[in-house]
């Protein structure tokens, strides 16, 4: 390899920042751009009593005196306004929808029901930089009820030990619909079958979980042990086992996956490091 390679990798890296920053700029302008012609039209709306068939007029003479303008059908115009009117009266999230795309922003504000949903998924695609199909098939799979209904429930005393805030992190089910696999099917089958999708398994579980294997050894006295799925989550800083069954829980299962709590605490886990954390995957649950 050429010496001056890594100072020619530095000059590329100056290239995509600057075309990154470049592509944030035009995106900013335009949601600006979307957010003035929403608001005149819903001004012109309010005091002059315009309705579909004047934004349709409005459409028709954006086309024949910007021919080469894209985007400003009357449909389209008509969404403006409500994009507006939206988030109008809500100023600590009109700063978030001008960081993503119109075409996140038109997924977000026309299927969340609440400005609470609508906030958690503009945070959501901020930080984790989701693509339009990851947004939908979250919003598809009720991600933000499903972290809500976990944050509500009570915290079970190894994760009240986490120094670090776990909200958001665990919810309370998980949808594995990307496997399709046919029923019945046996743990071992959904274990290969998320390994192989582990991607999809990834985006499903959140943010700052690393894989670290399937079928993890764990050595305990003379004898070895397996944990189906084991895992490293950066922000908890602790690791984090899965336990996959195809039946409904039953408190064996509980009693196996403490087991294997104990044993990485002794074993794996680094000085470091938090006490893991387990989770258990099965059909159905009793509360």
């Amino acid at each position: 390899m050429n010496e001056l390679t890594p100072k020619f990798t530095e000059v590329i890296r100056l290239i995509q920042k600057a075309r990154y920053n470049a592509f944030k700029a035009v995106n900013t302008e335009l949601i600006n751009l979307y957010w003035e012609i929403g608001k005149y039209i819903s001004e012109r709306t309010a005091k002059e009593g315009w309705g579909k068939s004047t934004v349709t007029q409005l459409a028709e003479y954006i086309q024949a005196n910007e021919p080469e303008s894209r985007g400003f059908s009357d449909k389209n115009l008509w969404r403006m306004k409500q994009f507006y009117e939206t988030y109008s009266l809500l100023p600590k999230l009109s700063p978030l929808v001008r960081e993503l795309s119109w075409t996140h922003n038109l997924i977000i504000f026309s299927r969340c029901k609440t400005n609470e949903e609508r906030e958690f998924y503009l945070r959501l695609c901020k930080n984790e930089n989701y693509n339009k199909r990851e947004l939908e098939r979250q919003i598809n799979t009720s991600y933000f009820e499903r972290t809500m209904l976990g944050n509500a429930q009570k915290l079970a005393t190894p994760l009240q030990q986490v120094p670090q805030s776990i909200e958001n992190i665990f919810k309370e089910s998980y949808v594995l619909e990307f496997l399709n696999l046919p029923e019945p099917f046996t743990e071992n089958k959904l274990q290969k079958a998320l390994t192989q999708k582990l991607k999809s398994f990834l985006l499903e579980l959140g943010k700052d979980f690393l894989f670290m294997g399937e079928q993890y050894r764990l050595q305990v006295g003379n004898k070895d042990f397996y944990i189906d799925l084991l895992f490293f989550h950066r922000q908890l800083q602790c690791l984090v086992a899965f336990e996959l069954k195809t039946a409904d829980f039953s408190p064996e299962h509980l009693g196996q996956l403490n087991f294997y709590l104990e044993a990485l605490d002794r074993n794996v886990k680094k000085p470091h490091e938090n006490p893991g954390i387990g989770i258990l995957l099965c059909k159905g649950k009793d509360s």
